[in-house]
Order: structure tokens, then C-alpha cells, then sequence
């Protein structure tokens, strides 16, 4: 999987997947999460965050992941990570996983994503 751009206009960030039935990842900016909805389920999946400025150093906190039950073991909430790992990176910032699953994934790709960790 590749990194996922950032379209600024409309503050969508596109998942480039190998699973086609993955649906794009949308980033709420005024709701400080990354959601993604798919047809017949009534509830979002979210990977929420802060960001924090302290100490001279822009960081991302990303506190909490939930993905709906109709929605798991389809590899959506590895979408809302790397979309929002690929924007941190993108913004310069550094990476603080709170949620233990962002923690665990961060640590199952650290090759990939551990520049990223404070």
C-alpha cells in the first residue's frame, strides 16, 4: 500500500488499497478525526486525534479508533491509520498513539511509520 495523498480542496484523503472494498477515508478536520462510512451501516468508522504544538514540536495524538462491527475484519481501520500516519507525515508532525491499536500497527510496520513516533 502507497501513501495516501492529500486533496486540500476538499479535504478528502484518497486510500490507495488493494482491497476494492475499502471505501475512501474522509478526514472531518473540524471534527479532528478520520471516518469512514459504508452503504447499510448506519454508524461512521473513526480514527480520532489532537494536535498539539508543545515543546516546539508539531505532533499528532491519535487517541481513539472505532470501527462499527458490520465494518471489521475488512481492513478499514488500517485505512483510517494510514490516512492519518500519511497526513502527519505529510504536515511535518510527529506521531503520538494513545489508541493501542494505532501503537500496535505503528509497531507491526515500523519500517514504514516508526520516523514518525515522538
Amino acid at each position: 500500500m502507497s501513501r495516501a495523498p492529500v486533496d486540500a480542496k476538499d479535504n478528502r484523503v484518497q486510500i490507495l488499497s488493494m482491497n476494492e472494498n475499502i471505501p475512501e477515508v474522509r478526514h472531518n478536520a473540524s471534527a479532528s478525526r478520520y471516518e469512514c462510512a459504508m452503504p447499510g451501516v448506519a454508524a461512521l468508522a473513526v480514527a480520532e486525534y489532537a494536535l498539539d504544538s508543545g515543546a516546539g514540536e508539531a505532533r499528532m495524538i491519535l487517541t481513539h479508533t472505532f470501527v462499527p462491527p458490520e465494518m471489521r475484519g475488512k481492513g478499514v481501520a488500517e485505512a483510517l491509520v494510514r490516512a492519518a500516519l500519511a497526513d502527519a507525515r505529510s504536515q511535518g508532525r510527529r506521531v503520538v498513539p494513545e489508541c493501542s491499536y494505532v501503537a500496535k500497527f505503528i509497531e507491526r510496520h515500523a519500517a514504514e511509520y516508526g520516523d514518525l513516533l515522538v
